[in-house]
């Protein structure tokens, strides 16, 4: 599919972002493993959420919908059923990744693949650790590379610094934690998202953090959960951007997750000048949520790196975008991780921007961004190449360009953001789909 747009005059309106992609996997996988019934509202009915249930079904799980974001899954307890077939867990390494804490832990044997995408992504720093509990994991690559077979049980607890910070790798050893024998604890260097940690207590699993180390101990049953999934920031960062960058915007974006684990985007943004303004509006199933008003702002570029990075990882692409328009030098480092995610997002970023106009260099941890070249971007035709992030920054992107754009592999939106080409029109954009 390829995506059409004209760039607006304007851009107003109000959006509701879907629901947070991290907390809705997390809230399905550990309802399945709780003794009763956990209802979730607001579920993301991506394809990588998506992924997730079909793979719990597949492990006999019963889950009802998800129907308009209402998701009802019966939990079978810490046991799950072995599936009959291989697991497929389409483009979402978040499935792969947090199943594969799960599957150690159970009594029998399985097998988890994806997409092409997905089976070139590196699994050894699930893996190695999972090994070390005990787990037999093979796999291509010595284990590093999908489709990945596991005999789970009998796992021991770990003691383990994670050597990369990684929520996903986090939340895979914990989960396998809640199986093990004694007390698993985890160290990260920089603090991650912990929606895991959030869910998992709410569930009754005997946690405890303490700074950067999260401890669990395994045999405790997990009782249901009713969530509430506030709207993912992730994807509201798309429209916080475009709000900065064009020259007649006024958005609001309501009902936002504002976990400060997620915040690094508003953080960059108001450093970068961003006329942005929060409005808490309480909690939501333990999350603190809010409303996000962002209006036109004259952007100036900075320098992001180290701890930082792990608190907006994902919207490092649409920030490339914000770099590419604002006055002055960007310099974006310690992100090495985007060169293993959908994509290697560090090459691919900085050369379809560059198709756009934009000066952007790729360092092999981050970017080099000179902004206002004197110029506007430019429309020009560009590809996703698959990946769901990069299609949405260079549509936002498209949004200031001279001229229309034309982004191709754009069916890869539904990944993460099933409403974006709508919410973009409810702002104003001419957007096409063929």
């Amino acid at each position: 599919m390829q995506l059409f747009i004209e760039p607006p005059s304007s851009l107003a309106g109000t959006l509701k972002p879907p629901g947070d992609k991290s907390i809705s996997h997390r809230a399905a996988i550990i309802g399945a493993l709780a003794e009763g019934t956990t209802v979730i509202e607001g579920f993301l009915e991506g394809d990588d959420c998506l992924s997730t249930l079909r793979c719990l079904r597949a492990l006999g799980v019963n889950i009802e919908g998800p129907h308009r974001g209402h998701v009802t899954i019966y939990g079978k307890g810490m046991f799950l059923k072995e599936p009959e077939d291989v697991l497929d867990a389409g483009n979402s390494g978040t499935t792969m990744r947090l199943l594969m804490g799960v599957l150690a832990g159970q009594p029998f044997y399985s097998v988890i693949t994806g997409d092409p995408s997905l089976r070139w992504r590196p699994m050894g720093r699930v893996t190695r650790p999972l090994k070390t509990m005990r787990a037999q994991i093979w796999g291509r690559n010595g284990g590093e590379l999908a489709p990945l077979s596991i005999q789970g049980g009998n796992l021991q607890s770990l003691s383990y610094t994670l050597p990369v910070a990684s929520a996903q790798v986090k939340s895979s050893l914990l989960l396998a934690g809640l199986f093990a024998r004694g007390e698993t604890i985890i160290s990260e260097p920089f603090p991650t998202r912990d929606h895991s940690e959030r869910l998992l207590k709410a569930a009754g699993a005997a946690l405890d953090v303490e700074g950067q180390t999260i401890k669990i101990s395994g045999g405790r049953p997990l009782k249901p959960l009713a969530v509430v999934v506030p709207g993912d920031i992730s994807a509201a960062a798309f429209f916080m951007v475009a709000g900065c960058i064009h020259p007649h915007a006024d958005i609001i974006l309501k009902n936002v997750n504002l976990n400060p684990t997620r915040t690094g985007i508003i953080d960059v943004l108001k450093a970068m000048g961003g006329q942005i303004t929060v409005i808490p509006r309480g909690e939501s199933s333990g999350e603190p949520v809010g409303d996000i008003h962002v209006a036109s702002s004259q952007l100036h570029g900075v320098e992001i790196g180290g701890a930082l990075i792990p608190r907006l990882i994902d919207e490092i692409p649409v920030l490339a975008v914000a770099a590419a328009v604002a006055s002055g030098e960007t310099l974006i480092r310690d992100a090495a991780e985007l060169r293993v995610k959908e994509s290697d997002r560090i090459t691919l970023v900085a050369r379809e921007l560059g198709k756009m106009g934009a000066s952007i260099q790729a360092l092999p941890d981050g970017f080099l961004i000179q902004g206002n070249r004197g110029g506007d971007l430019r429309g020009a035709i560009v590809d996703s190449h698959g990946d769901h992030r990069l299609g949405m920054a260079l549509a936002i992107a498209a949004l200031v360009a001279d001229g229309p754009t034309v982004i191709r592999g754009a069916e890869c939106l539904a990944v993460s953001y099933p409403q974006f080409s709508a919410h973009m029109s409810i702002l104003g954009v001419k957007v096409k789909e063929e």
